[in-house]
């Protein structure tokens, strides 16, 4: 098991950092921050890691995941960015994908089950990329698998887990758009289950609410979390996630 680490996400939306929320990615808007007057997602990376100590961040492309215009220019100048490191969603589709993102020096790669074409894809990802650079997103929208592949949507989390983890793969991430950008806060009852049911990593994104929701996350043995909306607008005081870096 990792030291729970706490992940800044960066949404990239018309190339610039937005603010997510419930997953209604057309009303996104570029993100406002107690933090950094920019919305620039390279100088929001470099504020964070200088400033702040932040290490590990979690950069989603949204211009690739819904129009397939990936920001590699803007990626290409993250990953400038020494001693840090990228866990990087552009929205896989198929192979092709893989075989372009595998050639970027990222930490992770996710496979994100919302843009994956098919199940399978996560089997042949293991032929091209190692175990431990690749990261399953458990796409959802209310505790309901999301997904336009056949062999994925409508599986019971639970059961898909169990094919995910008998594949090899050692890392997951629990992505419920609903509660993006909701501070709703809590831990469900599902996570907890599918945390009973995975031997891997467990990293939980949406619905961070305060400081509070990270400990219990934390004390439940999750891996870590991603935080957006509640970093950035001050709910928790960024000076107390120090030591979790």
């Amino acid at each position: 098991m990792t030291k729970f680490k706490i992940i800044p996400v960066i949404d990239i939306l018309n190339s610039k950092a937005v603010h997510a929320k419930k997953g209604e990615r057309t009303k996104y808007k570029p993100l406002k921050s107690k933090l950094i007057q920019s919305s620039n997602p390279v100088e929001i990376i470099q504020l964070l890691k200088k400033k702040f100590g932040f290490n590990d961040f979690y950069v989603a492309d949204l211009d690739s995941i819904i129009y397939k215009n990936p920001n590699l220019p803007i990626l290409k100048q993250i990953l400038e960015i020494t001693d840090m490191n990228v866990i990087l969603d552009p929205g896989i589709v198929n192979l092709e994908d893989i075989y372009l993102y595998s050639r970027f020096d990222i930490k992770s790669l996710i496979l994100g089950l919302e843009t994956l074409k098919s199940f399978t894809l996560i089997d042949q990802s293991l032929q091209i990329l190692d175990q431990n650079k690749i990261i399953i997103s458990i796409d959802m929208y209310n505790g309901q698998i999301l997904s336009s592949a056949k062999d994925i949507k409508n599986q019971n989390p639970l059961k898909l887990i169990k094919k995910i983890e008998s594949l090899g793969i050692k890392n997951i991430i629990l992505l419920d758009l609903f509660r993006v950008g909701q501070k709703i806060g809590g831990i469900p009852p599902l996570y907890l289950d599918l945390l009973h049911n995975f031997t891997g990593n467990i990293f939980v994104g949406g619905g961070i609410k305060n400081y509070r929701d990270i400990l219990d996350y934390k004390e439940q043995n999750f891996s870590g979390i991603l935080i957006a909306t509640a970093l950035y607008d001050g709910t928790v005081d960024i000076e107390k996630l120090r030591h979790f870096h």
